[in-house]
This record gives C-alpha cells, sequence and structure tokens, in this order.
C-alpha cells in the first residue's frame, strides 16, 4: 500500500461487496447507525448473528431481513 492509497481519517469505508457475513461495526456503518445501536437490535432479536469460531458475525442477509421488516411495519402516510 503506497502513501496515496492509505486511509484518511473520516473518509468513507468503501464496502466489499463479496463479504457474506459483517462485523458489528461494519454492520452498523451499513445501516448507518452507531454500535451502540448496533449491539441494541442484536441484543434484541431485530437483527440475527451468527458465530464463526469465537467471532459474531452479522450476515449480510440478516440486514436486508432486518430493513425488509422495517419496511412492512411502518405506517403508511395518506396524503390529504
Amino acid at each position: 500500500m503506497t502513501t496515496s492509497d492509505a486511509p484518511v481519517a473520516g473518509a468513507e469505508v468503501e464496502f466489499d461487496p463479496t463479504l457474506l457475513a459483517l462485523t458489528v461495526e461494519e454492520a452498523a456503518r451499513r445501516l448507518s447507525v452507531g454500535r451502540t445501536t448496533m449491539y441494541a437490535l442484536i441484543r434484541d432479536g431485530a437483527v440475527e448473528t451468527v458465530p464463526i469460531g469465537r467471532l459474531r458475525r452479522v450476515p449480510v442477509k440478516a440486514i436486508s431481513a432486518y430493513l425488509e421488516t422495517r419496511m412492512q411495519t411502518r405506517p403508511t402516510s395518506h396524503a390529504a
């Protein structure tokens, strides 16, 4: 990695679309929520995780499923 390829503090992180399971921090970034909120979603069972060895990962499909559930349960607005 050259100095021009080094990540810049505060810069957006590129997502690897080939990843099937994410760290909690990566999942939080994808949902645009904080790490504490992501852990709360996991604790409450809103987002599923899987153990991989001694690690806990969030499947990308679990994030999609969470968003689908949220979209179905949100109230519909009626235009006047």
